[in-house]
């Protein structure tokens, strides 16, 4: 009997391992590790649906989250990622983010860049001096005495979340994650994008970062750039279509 039950449990696994093998997506064509680095303000669980899309396509999505407190620090953050990436890698930024892979982008193992609704960044720029250059309505951002800055929870959602639901964006209000003003008035030692190939998500219904300062950002980084409607939150409101750019940018580099 004993026999009998270990022969089972030996053939059910050996079974199961071959439907894992044959359910496993394929390598995809292209670039297949992708590292997402969010935004000020937020953690990357907002990425969740992103990265679930990526991952069931055969990509390998690694997420580093900044501190926010040094722009510097959070580049280093980038290259102790990229140290562990197994080969090319695909590096993606949102708000904040975008000039944190535009420091870290000139490593070799980066093949390109993809931008969502985040800053592109040239040499000596930082990321409030291209925010308040085209200044946004909202301009709800509040600055303690030790130097930390947060969006007004009252107007978290509306400015950021528009087209989340409320009970989310309220929740995301209440636990956000603060920047400082060093970090976002660090200026840019390197723009990666003037020497790798770039794609940009502008956000048609954002109203942080300007959508016209950030196809002015992404015109002059030579980006493929693809406009959503959605809020500066469009990686959580429309992650299928921020994700086939995504995609669409690993697939077409090597």
């Amino acid at each position: 009997m004993r026999k009998s039950l270990s022969l089972m449990i030996l053939m059910l696994a050996a079974a199961t391992s071959a439907y894992a093998a044959d359910t496993a997506p394929p390598a995809p064509a292209g670039v297949k590790n992708i590292v997402i680095v969010p935004g000020a303000f937020v953690d990357g669980s907002g990425w969740h649906v992103v990265h679930d899309i990526l991952i069931h396509k055969g990509y390998t999505v690694n997420v580093v989250q900044p501190r926010v407190e040094s722009l510097a620090n959070d580049a280093d953050a980038v290259f102790r990622q990229l140290r562990k990436e197994d080969g090319p890698t695909l590096l993606v930024g949102s708000d904040y983010g975008g000039a944190v892979i535009s420091e870290a982008g000139n490593r070799d193992k980066v093949k390109g860049l993809v931008y969502v609704a985040a800053v592109a960044p040239s040499v000596g720029e930082s990321v409030l001096q291209l925010v308040e250059s085209v200044p946004e309505p909202s301009n709800d951002l509040q600055t303690s005495f030790d130097g930390y800055i947060t969006v007004d929870q009252k107007k978290f959602g509306a400015d950021l979340g528009g087209d989340l639901t409320v009970n989310r964006t309220n929740f995301m209000a209440i636990s956000q994650v603060s920047g400082t003003v060093s970090a976002l008035r660090s200026a840019a030692g390197v723009a990666a994008w003037r020497n790798k190939p770039s794609w940009a998500v502008v956000a048609t219904e954002d109203r942080f970062y300007s959508p016209d300062l950030q196809r002015s950002m992404y015109q002059r980084a030579g980006s493929k750039i693809t406009e959503i409607k959605g809020s500066h939150f469009v990686f959580m409101s429309q992650p299928e279509q921020v994700a086939q750019v995504i995609e669409d940018a690993a697939q077409s580099l090597k």
